[in-house]
């Protein structure tokens, strides 16, 4: 008998950067650091694992912002040649290191990743990961679930057309690039308000995520608290976070990351290489910057400078003892939780994706040293999606979860503050006038509707958390802001241009251009009257 369950959930997403005009563009960095350190080293596990007849289970949001990224041409060939320039250097640096162990250690590593990149993206996927992610959910392996839209805040939209629009182009985005409905959706920033759920119910979810306290402080309190899902009024079913797997793994100060043997982020060879060996690997700018070849390690608090040299080996063995760690942590968790539940209960740890391999390096190895202890070292517990344990436990508590995020202090404060607040009474003019604008011509045909898809486009790459996220930490607050105008500037001269009959064929292939996402999108998701998504009509069970 299998004592209770461990739902493992990594939540992928970027912002749609996507600059053509630029041969080179910084934040664009984002996206290929993520191919390189987390996306595809993940693929590169679940195939090893499935090679090997190993079993696994995860569940993994690709939000529809970094899924467009991913299936973009452009950005795709301008990824093969970074990899082929970060192949070449490290050639380099394998010669450059031979007389040092260590150094050598650590570059001889980074050329075998990279080599294993290059043979993941372009000779196996022949550049369609998504397609690489399909097959494993296709095999049952992993379960891939939705995001809205463009990963747009949610609770703080005032039209519920808003709202719907960037949950319903998310969905259809999942159909698009997997071949089926999803299941389930990761709630950007994990924000719920009450009545979402019944949005997400006409859409033909069956699940979300919620941070800890949205479903504890819920009505009426959850009887088997955060260890059980409960059901919405609208059937749609909360999973609610694990707060002990996220200490463990996230805390600054106890989690797993900051072990000392491990290898230090910020500290990279885009700055230590004399300028003239680096430049070559540099933007065409040539101010320098990281270029994912770092050869220290965390060492302890103190400055860069004295950070202690890298030792892959020993590294890789912290992280086997950590998921031996981690694992015993569940082991004995969910033996006391099953002691008084009366149930067995699923233990829901759920991570940004970026966590592993780009922000904690051997974050990657924890996972691959994860599933395969869990298949061998223990029997007390099994891993699974959200959607076989509601298969198998389709009776669960009734209750209406409370407003809440997984920002800091838990509430909407992150994304509303006296930093980005200025972005909100704009926003909302857009919304109100984009369900105005589809209200008002419900079947418009050639260039005005394509200017007004194009208009339900700028309007949900303006919605995006990350542009007020990033105002509020402080980091590309500058991109963040200029990200912001661009696209409600764009908004209202589409709006005016509409309005007035006066749609110029020349400007709208330059916003097409430029903001290409969502190929199918129609305008007319913004009109309350709209066909939607069938609703989720299976009968639950409710305790």
């Amino acid at each position: 008998m299998t004592t209770g369950y461990l739902c493992l959930v990594l939540h992928a997403h970027l912002p749609f950067v996507r600059h053509p005009e630029h041969n080179d563009f910084l934040e664009e960095d984002w996206f290929y650091e993520g191919m390189t350190e987390t996306y595809l080293p993940l693929l590169d596990v679940f195939e090893r694992l499935a090679s090997e007849g190993i079993d696994f289970r995860i569940t993994i949001n690709l939000s529809p912002t970094l899924c467009a990224m991913m299936s973009d041409s452009l950005l795709c060939e301008r990824y093969r040649k970074r990899l082929a320039a970060l192949r070449a250097l490290s050639e380099r640096e394998v010669v450059r290191t031979r007389d040092h162990p260590l150094l050598n250690a650590s570059a001889q590593m980074y050329r075998a990743k990279f080599k294993r990149c290059w043979e993941l993206f372009v000779d196996q996927c022949h550049g369609n990961i998504l397609g690489a992610f399909r097959k494993f959910q296709d095999a049952g392996k992993i379960e891939i679930i939705a995001c809205a839209a463009t990963h747009g805040f949610l609770p703080l939209m005032l039209q519920r057309e808003a709202q719907r629009a960037q949950i319903e182009v998310g969905v259809g985005e999942y159909r698009r690039h997997f071949g089926r409905n999803p299941k389930g959706i990761w709630l950007p920033e994990c924000a719920y308000a009450p009545g979402l759920d019944g949005l997400l119910s006409e859409a033909g979810l069956r699940y979300f995520f919620l941070e800890t306290h949205g479903l504890i402080t819920g009505s009426p309190r959850p009887r088997f608290g955060v260890y059980a899902p409960a059901y919405c009024p609208s059937g749609v079913a909360a999973f609610s976070r694990d707060m002990e797997t996220a200490h463990q793994v996230w805390s600054a100060d106890h989690g797993y990351p900051g072990d000392p043997q491990y290898r230090e982020f910020y500290r990279d060879i885009g700055y230590d290489l004399d300028y003239s060996e680096i430049k070559p690997y540099l933007h065409e700018d040539g101010v320098r910057r990281g270029v994912g070849m770092k050869y220290h390690r965390v060492t302890g608090p103190g400055p860069l400078s004295d950070k202690d040299l890298y030792n892959p080996a020993a590294a890789r063995e912290v992280a086997a003892r950590h998921a031996g760690n981690f694992m015993f942590n569940r082991e004995r968790q969910i033996e006391h939780l099953a002691g008084f539940l009366g149930r067995p209960p699923v233990i829901v740890a759920m991570y940004d994706a970026e966590l592993f391999g780009h922000w904690w390096y051997e974050g990657i190895d924890f996972l691959d040293f994860l599933f395969r202890k869990v298949q061998f070292d223990q029997n007390v517990f099994k891993m699974i999606t959200p959607s076989e344990y509601l298969e198998k436990y389709p009776d669960n508590q009734v209750l209406e979860p409370s407003a809440s995020s997984w920002g800091d202090k838990g509430y909407y404060e992150v994304w509303l503050n006296g930093a980005n607040d200025w972005i909100y009474r704009h926003l909302h003019v857009l919304e109100e006038r984009m369900v105005s604008l589809a209200r008002r011509t419900p079947s418009e045909m050639g260039l005005k509707k394509r200017a007004l898809d194009q208009a339900a486009r700028e309007v949900l790459l303006a919605q995006a958390s990350d542009w007020a996220f990033l105002m509020t930490a402080g980091t590309a607050t500058a991109y963040a802001r200029q990200r912001t105008e661009e696209h409600m500037g764009r908004f209202l001269a589409l709006d005016e241009a509409i309005q007035s009959n006066r749609i110029d064929p020349e400007d709208l292939r330059d916003l097409e251009s430029k903001d290409n996402i969502f190929p199918q999108i129609d305008y007319r998701v913004y009109n309350g009257d709209h066909p939607r998504s069938p609703i989720f009509k299976k009968e639950v069970g409710r305790i």
